[in-house]
């Protein structure tokens, strides 16, 4: 009774023998040790979520570096104000070209001024209830919106196409400056680009269901979020007002030098000679502002994915609290360092694609100077799309960078999802909406104009304006639109992962996402609870 001897020896046996064989006939790579390794990483992996407690500082370094940008050009601008020298110029300012030029442009003030001040405010008043508007459009009734808005997406630029042509022709200082056959040519190579935009309506004809769906679910997380349309404008105007004192800086260090004598023709004249460190503190106040812009708009996007995060991960009966103050309280403390690195990679991949598109317009021959413009193209895009949703996952779990990138990558590739159709389909539907709500607002603005003032030309350029500053607004909302479907798609892949459903709704329309094709092979066949 107290013996521990196994009643089944022969079982034993055999499974031991049958154990035996399948490692012995098992290749090395297959080895206890290897899976145990994989079965480690599985484990790590299935521990990722929402991180609402405490978070530790990442990436320090790089909150350092920046930090120390910052301090020395606040430093030398406080040193430039201090050592400026004061003494007067050889000139007098009165006869100087600036100042004779600024007087004429000021008594040739346009007369049109007034009618586009009005017009941009107007606009400007106009386009945040209309985007409050749109949202609730989205969040309510995004089938109707979308199919309805396809056939303008062929009609307004048909519509303007044939207008163009139509009133140049009738204008006679149009028709000489623009002759027939180069309107003929710019009318059709018009028609071209629309006959490409109904090419890809058709092809993707059959994604557009699904992306109905997905701006739909965004739609309804960034209503349920909408102070966030509070918080972010506040940080850009924060932004704006930090760069007061860096220009005033660079201002006053144009007044760091000296009076020499220069000998020209005989005669000597006195110019202004600027210190030797006036051009380094120029280059440092420039690569400051570009990297604090940079980090300003990934910390907009940590600040949003943290929220909807927040929100995705909650309760169905529970509202989140304090979620954009959460966010934000992480952006600027534990990821500061984080977001710094983000930004500064994305402020170096800018500036190289400029380097790059400048050497393009060179048009610099050798058929190595091409191939070096394809690879640093295909390294800039792959750095982008790595960064798209690094800063997504650091938002949502506290990573540091470099973990956020190889675990993004992980969950993607375990979970056999794509975010390629996510992130081209629905954004370039999104901008078609915002086309044609520009386009139309435009239009009727300039039939006002055209009715009630004696612009004459001049109502098409301050209707233009009208139009680009609505395409800025409403652009603005896209971007952060773009950014919650980002988030929920991240959040979704998190839940699939690990077997969960915290949102039914994302569910029912993320599970119809298409596979990734390239991953299939590489991933090992797993269970996931959906």
């Amino acid at each position: 009774m107290g013996s521990r001897e196994d009643p089944n020896p022969i079982s034993n046996e055999s499974s031991a023998t049958a154990t035996a064989t399948a490692t012995a006939t098992e290749p090395f790579l297959s080895s206890s040790t290897a899976v145990e390794e994989e079965s480690e990483s599985n484990q790590q992996y299935l521990h990722i979520t929402y991180n609402s407690g405490p978070r530790s500082f990442k990436d320090l370094p790089f909150l350092i570096l920046f930090l120390l940008f910052l301090l020395s050009t606040f430093a030398f601008g406080i040193f430039a104000i201090v050592h400026r020298n004061t003494a007067s110029s050889c000139v007098n300012p009165s006869s100087t070209p600036l100042s004779l030029s600024l007087s004429l442009s000021l008594r040739s003030f346009p007369h049109w001024a007034k009618a586009l001040t009005w017009t941009l405010l107007i606009t400007f008043l106009l386009s945040l209830p209309l985007c409050w508007a749109l949202l609730l459009s989205l969040n309510h009734y995004t089938k109707h919106i979308v199919y309805a808005s396809l056939p303008f997406f062929i009609l307004i630029p048909i519509f303007l196409n044939v207008y163009w042509f139509v009133a140049c022709t009738l204008r006679s200082s149009c028709t000489h400056a623009f002759p027939l056959a180069y309107r003929i040519l710019l009318m059709l190579f018009v028609f071209l680009l629309i006959g490409i935009i109904v090419w890809i309506l058709v092809v993707n004809w059959h994604r557009l269901e699904l992306t109905v769906s997905i701006i739909g679910v965004a739609s309804n997380a960034l209503s349920r979020n909408f102070t966030l349309f509070g918080v972010l404008p506040s940080m850009t105007i924060g932004l704006l007002l930090y760069y007061v004192p860096i220009i005033l800086f660079m201002v006053f260090a144009k007044f760091n030098g000296k009076l020499v004598v220069k000998e020209l023709e005989g005669q000597y004249d006195c110019v202004w000679k600027e210190d030797s460190w006036v051009p380094a503190y120029f280059a440092l106040a420039i690569l400051t502002m570009l990297w604090s812009a940079a980090a300003m708009v990934e910390a907009q996007v940590y600040v949003i994915s943290g929220t909807i995060a927040n929100w995705y991960f909650s309760k169905d009966y529970q509202a989140p609290k304090r979620s954009i103050r959460t966010s934000l309280r992480n952006a600027f403390g534990p990821s500061s360092g984080t977001i710094c690195l983000s930004g500064l990679l994305i402020c170096v991949v800018r500036m190289v694609r400029s380097a790059v598109d400048s050497a393009r317009q060179e048009d610099t021959p050798g058929i190595v100077n091409l191939v070096l413009r394809c690879c640093v193209n295909a390294l800039l895009t792959a750095v982008d799309f790595l960064n798209k949703f690094t800063i997504n996952f650091a938002a949502i779990t506290g990573e540091a960078y470099c973990s956020s990138a190889r675990m993004t990558y992980e969950l993607l590739r375990r979970n056999l999802l794509s975010a390629v159709f996510v992130e081209t389909i629905s954004s370039r539907l999104l901008a078609g909406i915002v086309f044609v709500l520009s386009a139309i607002y435009t239009i009727v603005v300039c039939a006002i104009l055209k009715a009630g003032t004696n612009l004459g030309a001049d109502s098409y350029f301050v209707a233009a304006m009208a139009w680009v500053l609505l395409i800025v607004v409403l652009g603005y909302f896209v971007h952060v639109l773009d950014n919650v479907i980002d988030t929920i798609y991240v959040c979704y892949a998190i839940d699939r992962d690990r077997g969960e459903v915290c949102k039914h709704d994302v569910h029912e329309v993320y599970v119809h996402l298409p596979i990734s094709r390239s991953l299939r092979q590489s991933v090992p066949t797993r269970t996931l609870g959906v």
